[in-house]
């Protein structure tokens, strides 16, 4: 059992930061839901109003792609790629780590 966590724990995720051209609360919340069905897409969100996003995906299961085809429409432009794990993510996620993050600057 121990060997499965540590495996999906240090599973590398792609995260894909992007702005967008044309895109509105109404076309974020599509596409973000779009997404969301995807198997492979580990976290998304799209910000309409400051027009930007990002999505957190397994390239194993899911393009690059087809995240580019789905969001197309939205004239996406990436400003930032990095990789992270499992572990990575779920550690970023904590509301602690925002809390704390704001603490220390």
């Amino acid at each position: 059992m121990k060997m499965t966590t540590e495996r999906v724990f240090n599973k590398k995720l792609t995260r894909l930061n992007f702005k967008f051209g044309n895109i509105n609360w109404e076309k974020a919340t599509i596409k973000q839901y779009e997404l969301e069905k995807e198997l492979g897409v580990w976290r998304i969100f799209l910000n309409g109003y400051a027009k930007n996003g990002f999505v957190v995906f397994d390239e194993e299961t899911i393009s690059r792609e087809k995240i580019m085809e789905v969001l197309h429409e939205l004239e996406p432009v990436i400003v930032e790629e990095k990789e992270l794990t499992v572990s990575e993510l779920i550690e970023s996620s904590y509301s602690w780590n925002n809390i704390f993050g704001k603490m220390e600057s």
